[in-house]
């Protein structure tokens, strides 16, 4: 991934390769831990681990050997619809399923965040996570890190719940989806501070994002709908919340659009988010009492 910088605010005699050194020290020297990005990476294995282990019990696995023997047998299958003990296991402990949600299980936006098939479900996304993830935090800081991970992931399933109505979906791909979304509008507004002008990063996440999507049109059970969903609300969020940082005489960054100094735009998220989460369950049938 690109180093970045911010847009040139040095002397006119200073180039461009000494503006990105100068920003490459500063960014270092204000590293902080991604330990949000590692909790939900974390968090998201043994969550995992668990309904792994769960479907194995369901399928008469006892032994530890023939615990680790379904789990391997399941590593890789993503198009596996009649597997009832996993099928069974995902719904129990949260998985999107509309006819669970409309009897008023709401958290079921929240939860399949975090849930997953199988080991090559959880391995990619976690990856993916943890690549894109220990950046992006360190740049937009972990509140705002926290906060586009988990609105745009609940919007992806809002996404899929509203057009992919029959489908029982789980996954953190509909989140990271929407961190694309973000880091692509930190490139753009600082475009400047990119190798070419920021072209190259673009023209890298625009294959990134072709590829994830084209597999949706090749294989069953790739929620595409969860994707899109995260991917522009991503985009959205990335235009409130991305940093706009300066280098300050001293050689250190200084963010002049902090989220201490942005609440109401959080919070307006978040209640925006809530809102769209009621108008798609009116939409689909949702019947409220007071």
């Amino acid at each position: 991934m690109n180093e970045v910088v911010v847009e040139k605010t040095y002397p006119k005699e200073d180039t461009v390769s000494r503006t990105r050194r100068s920003y490459q020290a500063a960014l270092h020297s204000r590293q902080s831990k991604a330990w949000i990005t590692w909790i939900i990476v974390l968090g998201t294995v043994l969550l995992w681990c668990f309904t792994a282990y769960c479907v194995a019990q369901f399928n008469g696995a006892h032994t530890l050997s023939a615990i680790l023997s379904d789990i391997a047998n399941n590593a890789i299958n993503v198009q596996d619809k009649d597997n009832d003990a996993l099928t069974t296991v995902l719904t129990m402990y949260g998985a999107k399923d509309n006819a669970l949600i409309l009897q008023g299980q709401y958290w079921r936006f929240v939860t399949p965040i975090f849930l997953h098939v199988n080991a090559l479900h959880v391995g990619m996304n976690m990856l993916n996570l943890l690549l894109l993830g220990v950046f992006l935090e360190r740049i937009l800081g972990h509140l705002r890190f926290l906060l586009i991970y988990l609105v745009t992931g609940v919007i992806s399933v809002i996404a899929s719940f509203y057009f992919a109505p029959q489908e029982i979906s789980v996954g953190a791909s509909g989140a990271i989806f929407g961190l694309v979304g973000a880091y692509s509008i930190f490139v753009l507004v600082h475009r400047r501070a990119f190798l070419y002008g920021g072209i190259p990063s673009l023209l890298w996440l625009m294959l990134v994002i072709g590829a994830n999507l084209s597999v949706g049109l090749f294989i069953q059970n790739v929620d595409n709908y969860a994707h899109v969903g995260g991917l522009v609300s991503g985009c959205w969020l990335g235009w409130w919340f991305t940093p706009l940082y300066r280098l300050s005489p001293d050689q250190t960054l200084r963010d002049i659009h902090r989220l201490s100094q942005s609440w109401p735009l959080a919070l307006l998220t978040i209640l925006g988010t809530l809102v769209l989460a009621l108008i798609a369950l009116y939409l689909m049938g949702a019947r409220f009492s007071l």
